[in-house]
């Protein structure tokens, strides 16, 4: 069957998922991890993507992204593909591929879900138990956003921005909304609107993606589509 084409829009931010191939680990140790991350750096600036949030677990990543062309999403993931895995398999005497297929990503609207994206993101360690709180994980932008550390890969989205007019209002607000934590039907939804490649957002947010793009932007019912009146008309059968 032939692959689907991904909705990517330049200036729409996009929640982004890479995982190993059959759950396999894509970092084994911290050096692993800041090596990635440091590719990942480069290659979002090199094909100018801003990363917004992150949370590199041990065998997945979590990206929130707004690219500044259509193609630049792919184009960071491809080159940070290519670039981690010849430098892991030297590393680990291994060869092969390392991730499970091509990177799933879907269109975020901002308005609506930006927050709630990120802290979905940067609420993944701790659902998984691996620390008490968030910005306790060191390998996520949650410290930045708390005023724990200056993170240079994150670009913070305007959102955030409006989240106060200081760091500290900005911080405290964002505690708060970590603190509320994520209803389980909205970590559903992210999750599978990412693996399927279906944008989130408003009515009014959908249909402003279908006036830009040919592709079907809402789930199809299972099953033969139903015929129309016109259409059983002339299948029935003739009088006897």
């Amino acid at each position: 069957m032939a692959r689907l084409p991904r909705l990517m829009l330049a200036g729409q931010t996009h929640h982004v998922i890479q995982r190993g191939n059959n759950h396999q680990p894509i970092v084994l140790d911290d050096a692993d991890r800041q090596h990635y991350l440091n590719q990942l750096h480069e290659c979002a600036a090199t094909h100018k993507v801003a990363i917004h949030a992150y949370v590199l677990m041990d065998n997945h990543l979590h990206l929130l992204a707004t690219p500044e062309v259509d193609q630049g999403i792919s184009q960071m993931m491809q080159a940070l593909g290519r670039r981690y895995v010849v430098w892991f398999n030297h590393k680990y005497g291994r060869s092969g591929t390392l991730w499970e297929g091509r990177f799933r990503a879907a269109l975020i609207d901002s308005e609506r879900y930006l927050m709630a994206c990120m802290r979905y993101i940067e609420l993944n360690p701790v659902r998984a138990g691996m620390c008490a709180s968030a910005e306790a994980y060191p390998w996520s932008s949650c410290a930045h956003h708390l005023g724990r550390r200056s993170d240079p890969l994150i670009n913070d989205h305007a959102l955030f921005w409006s989240l106060g007019n200081t760091p500290f209002e900005r911080e405290l607000a964002y505690r708060e909304l970590l603190d509320q934590g994520l209803p389980e039907p909205e970590r559903l939804q992210f999750h599978d609107a990412a693996m399927k490649g279906r944008p989130i957002g408003s009515p009014e947010f959908l249909k402003s993606l279908a006036d830009k793009t040919l592709l079907p932007l809402a789930l199809r019912p299972r099953g033969r589509p139903r015929k129309t009146q016109s259409e059983a008309e002339l299948n029935e059968p003739d009088p006897i």
